[in-house]
């Protein structure tokens, strides 16, 4: 039998739950990609953005100033077309055929046999019904102004069922941004918001160049091929085996820079193998023959074509993806112009506080060198970036450290002819040629250790590091290719080397750098640290989305990035304190490299949603240091791969302010100890209200709990919740410190009236309770054996 206090408690779940029924259980807004996605500085433009569960959205966010938007309208859902869809083009399209080429199927294709059955009868005019309209897409507009090869495409995609449809981007919405005539260039930041909360952050960019699209309406069958004037910004979007081709007039003595821009807008694709829009570049005559192509730039996906024109007279652009691929979220925009384009820079850094100037290389530079900026406070990696005018180059990536410099001087490609350096030193080098290796002396004692990093690739270099360690009898004690960096999401080849490691003897140590392929160059600059150990941290948090209903928690994703051996403790704190806001299990153990902590939003809604800012502080060397968290998305490629890919903001949304989450505390500090094997409890403060009717019940789950943990049961007293969590004795690791996420769910409310109709419901979501800190801890022998009874 139902205690009262039970009762009592589940009523006053059952009573948010109904608050919250048609929200919680509602799935967060997602957007996959913006079309155009981007725009000139001083114009206004309407975007079409893909996504799923949008159909609320009703503002626009971009990050930054200069830039405002609104929603326009809401498409729809794009999907494959159902039975009497089908029915309604096959009748269009056989209707259109017969006046094109009369009746007849002789030599045409299954699919366009299909589309010219005649329809039996248009069954929505023989009941007077209003006609099947079909969904609004690209190849189904404007059907009768297609020629025969373009019906005959609209329906091997639409009736052979070749037309993928990921449901990601199913939804469309239709935004109007307005970007100020003085806005900064570059990167931004675009999110809808909804009563159901903010999207996903995607790129939007802000650009000088004049701008323009492909033709909304191209007929499938008949290519045509607009004509622009240079400079020009060229968007567009990629359909499976479609390639883009746009026309322009070139001079002699021009020197055109074509810069891609397709991973770059939308990183990763979860369901694409590579898991990107690989795009390629082509470069034509007016008489067809190709003149330049471009995949890959470097190790970028992303291609870059450089071409000086020879002769005055027009020229053909295409733009495709490399295996004929395509969709609503292959976007690209690439820049046909004459802009600055630097290719290579040197050095790759500078120390912090002290004027730097770097030499530079590339395409229509007006200057061969470029200041760097060292200011203290700025970031470990930075960008630089010519300006003059609304000329501007692309922007590469420098680094910035503390510690003393010194230039590679060669030739020092064997231990005899070592350059000779004092620790702690960072050496900005070049692997000059093809076999170069080099090589760096230094002196230790007996017990030193010493750690060697390589910064290449993550400064655009196409640098693939080989490192290794040796004595002064040549014995090598340490080795390394690459180490990963997940603080760089976008680089899926982390092909920067490191080593640390201590040191048994006094003597000559050596440092040997190479490229792993044996290649070299002058672009293949480096930074090499070597010095004992610096030890340090760096933090990132998914998603850079959070959405939470007033008075409720929501989990937090962490993810650690210790550097030179640090495996202490951090703690987490949020910068704004006046914000409300709290975090739960913000201590992040020792050794830790990632932890779920929990948001807790207050009680009165926001107006507007805000950019939290989180940092870590922790103890190094007796000395407090503190690091900033950068917001990130968690992105999956191509089925398996995972990335954290910073964002510029961490922004949280009150979703249905309207509603309230359940006033869920933990009444006790919210660190437990559970022993291997046995139990520990957790009381939770619960409001108290009367039952206003019979209640199902409620259902409490770890979320992604460690191995060997699991909730027990439940004990319910009027305002307070007792929970027992349960520690296996053989699979939960002795001495593990983790947080334990609680989420609360019930059952829907009953089918009213018993319609059949209505589809069976998911458990509605209640809360999530505060982050839980636990640790597992041997089990004393008084715990395990019962005592005898004397």
């Amino acid at each position: 039998m139902m205690t009262l206090s039970r009762r009592l408690l589940i009523a006053v779940l059952v009573l948010y739950a109904a608050n919250a029924q048609g929200a919680s259980n509602e799935r967060e807004p997602h957007i996959g990609y913006l079309y155009p996605a981007g725009g000139q500085q001083g114009c206004v433009i309407k975007i079409a953005v893909g996504g799923q569960f949008i159909k609320d959205a009703n503002e626009v966010y971009v990050t930054g100033q200069g830039a405002h938007g609104s929603v326009i309208r809401y498409i729809g859902r794009v999907k494959p077309l159902n039975g009497d869809e089908r029915k309604e083009l096959q009748r269009r399209l056989s209707e259109l055929r017969k006046k094109q080429q009369g009746p007849g199927k002789k030599n045409m294709p299954p699919a366009a046999q299909d589309a010219n059955k005649p329809a039996d009868v248009n069954k929505s005019e023989e009941a007077n019904e209003p006609p099947v309209t079909l969904p609004d897409h690209p190849l189904l507009r404007n059907l009768e102004k297609l020629s025969p090869k373009g019906l005959q495409k609209v329906a091997e995609e639409f009736l052979s069922n070749k037309y993928p449809v990921s449901m990601q981007i199913s939804e469309v919405a239709i935004i109007e941004i307005t970007i100020d005539p003085n806005a900064e260039p570059g990167d931004r930041e675009l999110r809808l918001g909804s009563r159901g909360g903010l999207t996903n952050p995607l790129c939007f960019q802000i650009g000088t160049l004049p701008e323009t699209r492909e033709p909304e309406y191209k007929d499938p069958g008949k290519p045509f091929t607009p004509k622009v004037n240079v400079p020009i910004l060229l968007n567009g979007q990629i359909l499976p085996g479609e390639a883009d081709r746009f026309r322009f007039s070139a001079k002699k003595g021009q020197n055109l820079t074509i810069e891609a821009q397709a991973r770059h807008l939308v990183p990763y694709l979860a369901d694409a193998v590579p898991g990107w829009f690989q795009a390629t570049l082509t470069l034509y005559d007016a008489k067809g023959k190709e003149l330049a192509y471009a995949g890959n730039y470097l190790f970028n996906p992303d291609p870059v074509l450089f071409y000086r024109i020879t002769r005055d007279g027009d020229y053909e652009l295409e733009i495709r993806d490399s295996i004929y691929r395509g969709r609503e979220d292959f976007v690209y925009r690439v820049s046909v112009s004459e802009q600055p384009f630097i290719t290579q820079m040197f050095p790759l850094g500078g120390q912090t506080g002290i004027f730097t100037v770097a030499s530079i290389q590339g395409w229509n530079l007006d200057t061969n060198e470029m200041p760097l900026d060292t200011t203290p406070g700025g970031g470990a990696i930075r960008q630089a970036q010519l300006r003059k005018n609304n000329r501007r180059s692309n922007r590469v990536p420098y680094a910035v450290d503390s510690l003393p410099e010194c230039n590679e001087i060669e030739d020092n490609g064997t231990t005899e002819d070592a350059q000779h350096i004092t620790l702690p030193q960072i050496v900005n080098g070049r692997i000059s040629k093809p076999g170069d290796v080099d090589i760096f002396r230094f002196d230790a004692n007996a017990g030193d250790e010493i750690a060697a990093e390589v910064y290449a690739r993550r400064l655009n270099s196409p640098l693939d590091s080989l490192l290794w360690l040796s004595d002064a009898n040549g014995k090598v004690l340490g080795y390394n290719d690459d180490n990963g960096d997940k603080n760089v999401g976008l680089l899926t080849h982390n092909a920067d080397s490191y080593l640390r490691l201590r040191l048994s003897e006094k003597g000559t140590y050596f440092v040997h750098l190479a490229d792993s392929q044996n290649h070299g160059g002058p672009d293949y600059g480096y930074r090499l640290r070597i010095s004992a150990p610096q030890p340090d941290f760096v933090l990132l948090a998914a998603p850079s989305s959070i959405n939470i209903l007033p008075g409720g928690t929501v989990p937090v994703t962490i993810e650690v990035l210790r550097k030179d051996g640090f495996n202490g403790e951090i703690k987490l704190a949020l910068k704004d304190a006046s914000s409300g806001f709290k975090l739960s299990g913000e201590k992040i153990p020792a050794g830790c490299e990632r932890l779920r902590v929990t948001l807790t939003a207050p009680q009165k809604p926001l107006e507007q949603p805000i950019n939290l800012r989180l940092e870590g502080q922790a103890k190094i060397d007796g000395q407090t240091i503190s690091r900033p968290v950068t917001p990130a998305e968690d992105m999956m490629q191509a089925f398996i791969y995972r990335h954290m890919v910073p964002s510029q903001e961490f922004m949280v949304m009150t979703r249905f302010p309207n509603r309230r989450a359940p006033m869920l505390e933990l009444v006790d500090d919210n660190n437990i100890k559970i022993p291997a094997g046995g139990t520990a409890k957790v009381r939770v403060k619960m409001p108290k209200r009367p039952a206003a009717a019979p209640a199902p019940a409620i259902y409490l789950e770890l979320s992604e709990p460690p191995a060997g943990l699991k909730l027990g049961d439940m004990n319910i007293t009027p305002g307070e919740m007792m929970l027992t969590i349960a520690a296996d004795g053989n699979t939960a690791k002795v001495g593990l410190v983790d947080n334990l996420i609680v989420d609360i769910s019930a059952d829907p409310p009953k089918n009213p009236q018993g319609d059949k109709k209505r589809p069976p419901q998911q458990r509605v979501y209640i809360g999530t309770l505060p982050a839980i800190t636990c640790e597992i801890v041997q089990r004393q022998d008084s715990e395990a054996r019962p005592k005898k009874n004397d």
